[in-house]
């Protein structure tokens, strides 16, 4: 039986990594919510109702997917919507993290679980932070974005 899964993160910016890991939770879920979360510790470079704009003009009109955003404690969101949350691994570094959090989440809420999808070779050393930084000097981060982003990379960082 397939069923709905959370995909959670900052998506500061969405990158091609990111939709990787929705494309196949896709193939897995009926339905995939990329949560959007505004997360009051980190000063993002795109405020949430960019990153959510930015999202849904990635990902298209696609009926398997739906974008929103979401504040507060992750489980509380999931359980609403809900039984499962994605989370997209990229090294064993990030393993070390994602089990702590998992484990967290499944204390708070027994019923939610975690699934964790590695993604595709050519994303594994992509991070939103790793964009921003290189895009910030200058540099060229085409292959690691979608068009889209890109522009809005350019366009915000115009003139600074």
């Amino acid at each position: 039986m397939k069923e709905i899964a959370v995909y959670p993160g900052s998506f500061d910016p969405i990158t091609n990594g990111h939709v990787d890991v929705i494309s196949r939770a896709k193939a897995i879920f009926d339905k995939v919510v990329v949560a959007i979360a505004q997360n009051i510790s980190k000063k993002g470079l795109f405020e949430p109702t960019e990153r959510l704009a930015l999202v849904k003009e990635v990902i298209g009109e696609d009926p398997q997917v739906e974008v929103d955003g979401f504040s507060g404690l992750l489980v509380d969101y999931v359980r609403a919507r809900a039984g499962v949350i994605v989370r997209g691994l990229r090294a064993v570094a990030d393993f070390e993290y994602e089990f702590q959090l998992a484990l967290m989440n499944r204390r708070l809420a027994p019923a939610v679980d975690t699934v964790f999808l590695i993604t595709d070779e050519r994303s594994f050393y992509i991070s939103s932070s790793l964009v921003r930084e290189v895009a910030q000097f200058g540099g060229d981060v085409s292959d690691f974005v979608p068009p889209a982003v890109k522009q809005a990379l350019e366009r915000k960082l115009a003139g600074r």
